[in-house]
């Protein structure tokens, strides 16, 4: 069975949460929530600042990343991004040669970077303290890339004058669970429970992504975004189709080709993919699929699974072409 996920749909949630923070930190507006609620009549321009004209620094510009690059710099924000990997800068963002720099320029820092291992612990006592004096910090993206040890001593230096986060080491597993952090009660810091992409919007979109790709994988065998098989995508048309999910060692494909050449067939189109020990092959034949060449592939050792797919005209009638409707928002 075929998993996916859906990495583009909570993309906006995220990014419109960090503008929303970014702003809240620089007008300090959580120190003046907090007085109002004590009761006490703070209105002071004391630390309070526009973003407009400010450096922000985004570590790590993938699909978050260039798209808060592109509203930031809307709002008037010049924009400064280092990433691992060679990216196209948009608008007039610029790219940083390395972390270094980025901490030495940026006033504002906000991390969206990924899950690998090798992130582990990226920012800690020595990147904060390269930051510049006063600035503000972010972390949107994963909770074990930060030393909150660090980012707490420095907060309460007044080094870092003010800090969002909304991913943490250890998270409560259940709704209700006590929630623990020595990031809790600092001043001008924003704590979320990892809502970045906790919309209604990007919840229907993350289902109605899903849900579309699970019906082209059953009806075309497609798997790209497939978090645990090979991602294969064959376009065009074809008389018919089959995918074999087999065991990722030499000579399978060669065997399967091998077969239906002897059953009187050619091969219109074919892709194959292979992750850790799974090769995925979907391959488009120029006629009908007879039962024994069916067979034969089941037979062979190394299968896993053998699916074929309808005719390209029936597949094309079985795809709907009317539009989802959008769900109606509560306040």
């Amino acid at each position: 069975m075929a998993v996916f996920n859906a990495p583009y749909s909570n993309t906006r949630s995220v990014v419109e949460l960090a503008i929303a923070e970014i702003i809240s930190l620089a007008r300090r507006l959580t120190d003046r929530d907090r007085s109002l609620h004590a009761g006490i009549w703070d209105k002071s321009a004391t630390g309070s600042h526009e973003i407009r004209g400010r450096t922000l620094g985004i570590v790590g510009y993938g699909n978050i990343g260039s798209q808060l690059s592109v509203l930031a710099e809307s709002l008037g924000m010049r924009v400064l991004f280092y990433d691992l990997e060679d990216k196209l800068a948009l608008g007039n963002a610029e790219a940083c040669s390395t972390l270094e720099e980025l901490l030495e320029r940026a006033e504002t820092v906000t991390l969206h970077v990924d899950g690998r291992g090798g992130n582990a612990g990226l920012f800690g006592a020595e990147q904060f303290a390269r930051m510049r004096s006063r600035s503000l910090f972010l972390n949107l993206s994963r909770g074990f890339v930060v030393d909150h040890e660090a980012l707490r001593d420095h907060i309460l230096s007044g080094h870092i004058a003010g800090a969002a986060v909304d991913v943490f080491p250890d998270e409560p597993k259940t709704q209700g669970d006590e929630f623990s952090s020595v990031l809790r009660g600092l001043p001008n810091v924003i704590l979320t429970p990892h809502v970045g992409g906790s919309t209604q919007e990007a919840q229907y979109d993350i289902g109605r992504f899903v849900a579309g790709k699970l019906v082209d994988h059953s009806g075309t065998g497609t798997t790209t975004l497939s978090v645990n098989l090979p991602a294969v995508a064959l376009h065009g048309s074809s008389v018919a189709r089959f995918a074999l999910l087999h065991h990722n060692v030499p000579g399978v494909l060669a065997r399967a080709d091998a077969l239906v050449g002897e059953h009187g067939l050619n091969v219109d189109g074919q892709v194959l993919a292979t992750r850790g020990q799974l090769g995925y092959v979907v391959t488009d034949v120029n006629g009908e699929l007879p039962p024994a060449l069916l067979a034969a592939l089941r037979a062979m050792p190394e299968t896993v699974r053998l699916t074929t797919f309808p005719r390209a005209a029936e597949r094309r009638s079985q795809t709907s072409t009317a539009a989802p409707q959008m769900p109606q928002i509560s306040s």
